[in-house]
């Protein structure tokens, strides 16, 4: 029997496609599928064959135009103050409105299950409030605290002994700490609808009945624990809808592809960088620059093709190393292609998933400060050691198998209580 979704997502980059490559699984299986995004977002919902939904009160962004961008957290001088942006406007600030919108489309027309992006707290006050049930989508590595992981954000090794211990503790207070100027706005919108204040920001991304983990658990550390009610799904390999077609720069030579966000994230300055480091490599270069920035104002030499976008996975099967601002999305499509990176983090849960390629030994990590030759020396390395392609070929086999079924979707409509075909 046919169930109903409802999802909701933001103007957010990378957590975009692997949001809808979900929502249009579950509608190929016979489902009844409508998105809640922004309006920019509503060509991009549309191609993936679901009704979009338009947040009214909520914020609305463009990721797109850095002016429309919603937290602009590139204008942002420390890590805490990008971290309170993303507090501020998305997950806890406007909470009550992400609520309101939500419960709204909930009276609306009904739904068997809500699957919010688990940073939208206040869409999942509202399925709580509604009494439906409710997954959390986390589109990255599970960023919230559990036994065996440092605290997340810095891009930090595990630790052991009492002096690992220590640093943990004191970072963890460092790093939850401030989610507590978000409380009153959460809660005042858990309050509206009738529900009990939460104790902490952190308590609150406890609350859904499933947190799905769109990420390879491999890719995470072996030792780590998480709660019964988080599950790894597998990652999404999709690529958006504006990637447009495959064209690959001439010649022979083994292809670098270099791409640095799909948002604005103050990239074109490494992307010159990065360019004049392939100059002077015998490799071909194929850079995407994403929606945010001109192509034409990044100057290249003539082994590197520029361009707004490409289908990463299908530029992939030719690929022999990326170098890429560790997000998320790029990182686990090179390596479920078996491609070594090179990780060059901007921001946001880069550091993360930068320093999960590193222990796996499928890359190399560096400064977003590095000058050319120093980039040009690093990829020669990853294109020179086998080691590199062979322990991203290790993971390229276990998430070949963690994708031969699509958990994400079984987990859904088990949750939506339809018996699994």
């Amino acid at each position: 029997m046919s169930k109903s979704f409802l999802f909701a997502t933001w103007s957010g980059g990378g957590a975009v496609p692997p949001t809808l490559s979900v929502a249009r699984a579950l509608r190929d299986r016979g489902h009844d599928v409508r998105v809640l995004a922004d309006r920019s977002l509503h060509d991009e919902v549309t191609a993936a064959g679901v009704r979009p939904v338009a947040w009214t009160t909520a914020p609305q962004g463009d990721i797109t135009d850095p002016a429309k961008d919603i937290i602009r957290d590139f204008e942002a001088r420390t890590p805490l103050g990008a971290f309170a942006r993303l507090r501020d406007r998305i997950a806890c600030g406007p909470a009550a409105d992400y609520a309101r919108d939500t419960m709204a489309e909930l009276r609306a027309r009904r739904a068997d299950v809500l699957v919010a992006d688990f940073t939208l707290l206040g869409a999942l006050t509202a399925g709580e409030a509604a009494g439906v049930r409710v997954a959390s989508l986390g589109t990255t590595l599970y960023p919230i605290p559990s036994p065996g992981a440092p605290p997340f954000g810095p891009g930090l090794a595990p630790a052991g002994g009492p002096l690992g211990r220590l640093r943990d503790r004191v970072l963890m207070k460092v790093i939850v700490t401030p989610w507590a100027k978000g409380l009153p706005p959460l809660n005042a919108a858990r309050a509206a609808h009738g529900l009990p204040p939460v104790k902490s920001v952190v308590d609150a991304f406890g609350r859904a009945d499933r947190f799905l983990v769109l990420s390879p658990r491999a890719l995470d550390y072996p030792g780590r624990r998480f709660p019964a009610r988080v599950r790894h799904v597998g990652p999404r390999l999709d690529d958006p809808a504006w990637a447009g077609e495959l064209e690959l720069p001439g010649g022979q030579a083994p292809l670098a592809l270099v791409g640095l966000s799909s948002t604005y994230m103050n990239q074109r300055a490494p992307l010159e960088r990065i360019a004049r480091a392939l100059g002077t490599l015998p490799v071909r270069g194929l850079m995407t620059t994403g929606p945010a920035v001109d192509p034409a104002t990044i100057p290249a030499p003539g082994n590197v093709l520029v361009t707004a976008s490409a289908p990463h996975r299908a530029a992939l099967r030719h690929a022999a190393v990326t170098i890429t601002h560790a997000g998320h999305g790029t990182v686990v499509k090179s390596l479920a292609a078996g491609v070594p990176l090179v990780c060059v983090p901007l921001g946001r849960d880069q550091a993360e998933v930068a320093r999960r390629v590193e222990i796996a030994g499928a890359g190399v990590v560096m400064r977003r400060s590095a000058s050319p030759r120093a980039i040009a020396r690093t990829v020669g390395r990853v294109l020179d050691d086998p080691s590199y392609r062979r322990q991203a070929g290790r993971l390229a086999a276990e998430i070949a198998a963690e994708t031969s079924t699509d958990r994400a979707v079984i987990e859904l409509e088990e949750l939506a209580g339809r018996p699994i075909a």
